[in-house]
């Protein structure tokens, strides 16, 4: 699996999982805990997840595929905006870290900016970080303005925001300036929302043309740019053992020709757009 640094020199894998939709339904749970596994086991070590999801569920769904394993996965995951204050971060990390069943996060993210001060949630943690909880801390859906109103920025190990050929706005300003500062993007729906962008006409194409699969090609698509994670999420093995395969595919310059055709590069700033 293909690596990058994040701003502290950690290497991470370039492909990891995302936990979207896991922890819904208790009858997939043990489905859900093998897909999490396999692709551990496929180089996907980056997990990620969020209080948010299935308001903890994905959680508790990373936690039973994590016994055996912690050392090796690099794991995240996010606090509500409501949670943000000064207190509020430390009792939703308690119960992250209870529900995951681990002693610490390699990275916690603030899910949004919401209503508490940007001071008041990295002073909450750094306080964390002293106390072993969290290992580095970063932020999810800042657009420019929201990065550059951040203190101690460069101590942010990460942005995470919606990134796939049809959401490319960040290729304008907030993809050049995260790279500017080696701060890596993690790439969240990276094959569109549900799986989307799998039937489009142009990913169909370039996937013919490579004997790949449009989801690869979406990976592949994304990748191509330097400082970027992609976190798809996916329970069939078929589809983790493509997701994993997918660092290894390069797009020559007609077939990210076909893919700029079908959806066009940023021409101007463009509102942050999230889901």
């Amino acid at each position: 699996m293909r690596t990058l640094r994040l701003t502290d020199g950690t290497e991470v894998p370039a492909i990891g999982q995302g936990t979207w939709h896991m922890g819904e339904r208790p009858s997939e749970t043990a489905r859900e805990v093998a897909a999490l596994q396999l692709g551990i086991e496929l180089g996907m070590t980056l997990i990620d997840t969020a209080e948010m999801y299935a308001e903890g569920g994905a959680e508790t769904v990373v936690g039973k595929a994590l016994p055996g394993r912690r050392e090796r996965v690099f794991l995240v995951s996010k606090v509500y905006p409501h949670n943000a204050s000064r207190n509020g971060v430390a009792a939703a990390c308690e119960r992250s870290l209870r529900r995951l069943g681990t002693d610490r996060l390699d990275l916690y993210l603030l899910h949004w900016r919401g209503q508490y001060p940007l001071e008041e949630t990295v002073e909450a943690f750094e306080r964390l970080k002293a106390q072993g909880k969290i290992l580095r801390w970063g932020v999810s859906n800042f657009d420019v303005d929201d990065m550059e109103a951040l203190p101690r920025v460069d101590d942010c190990a990460t942005n995470q925001v919606l990134y796939n050929p049809s959401e490319r706005g960040i290729e304008f300003d907030l993809l050049p300036w995260c790279q500017a500062r080696a701060m890596p993007v993690m790439a969240y729906c990276p094959v569109g929302e549900g799986g989307r962008l799998l039937r489009h006409p142009a990913l169909l194409d370039v996937a013919r043309r490579l004997g790949a699969s449009p989801a690869q090609v979406a990976l592949a698509w994304e990748l191509r740019q330097p400082g970027v994670i992609a976190i798809p999420k996916a329970v069939e093995h078929e589809h983790l053992r493509a997701n994993a395969a997918a660092a290894e595919l390069s797009l020559s310059e007609e077939e990210l020709a076909i893919i700029d055709t079908a959806f066009a590069p940023p021409a101007r700033k463009q509102p942050l757009h999230m889901v």
